[in-house]
């Protein structure tokens, strides 16, 4: 029943959208989709990112007000920013803070002064193999190799203008 509900879903869609279609809604395949040809694969939601002004009251809301499990605020110079994860069972929410006057954080809190999304994180297997393939097809990187990010794994943010407006980070599984 479900493949016939599939097959008729489907009917109309191109190959690529096809592909896409599987990868974001299957819930019955593997987490790790493979892209026709590619030597790397798309895994899990890491976290979803919000910049937050103040970082104490941020914390004391999903902390003493929703109950959630909060890490310690973590200095991450490199990429000027505190952060703190939350833990939400199924995934994490990472709140950032400036550290620092370069942080690109204070700029994004400049023009959105309560706070607010400001990126997804999403892993993948070979984070070397997926930007060599992400550049192949025009995908602009915001830096020109990895970093390591909060979690001591390299990451790389791709460009919003590339990605429908969001900001996405890529993480080595």
């Amino acid at each position: 029943m479900a493949s016939a509900v599939l097959k008729v879903a489907v009917a109309g869609l191109s190959r690529c959208s096809l592909l896409t279609c599987l990868r974001v809604h299957s819930t019955t395949a593997s987490l790790h989709q493979n892209i026709a040809g590619s030597m790397w694969n798309l895994g899990k939601l890491n976290h979803i990112a919000i910049a937050v002004p103040d970082m104490d009251k941020a914390v004391a809301l999903y902390r003493n007000v929703l109950g959630a499990t909060v890490s310690e605020r973590l200095p991450l110079p490199e990429h000027g920013v505190y952060t703190v994860f939350v833990e939400l069972g199924n995934t994490k929410l990472e709140l950032l803070h400036p550290l620092g006057e370069k942080s690109p954080i204070a700029g994004f809190l400049q023009k959105n002064k309560s706070g607010g999304m400001h990126h997804i994180c999403i892993e993948v297997d070979d984070i070397n193999a997926a930007i060599r393939d992400l550049k192949a097809k025009n995908i602009r990187t915001l830096s020109a190799e990895p970093r390591i990010g909060a979690h001591g794994k390299p990451v790389m943010f791709l460009h919003p203008k590339d990605c429908d407006g969001v900001l996405v980070e890529l993480e080595e599984a």
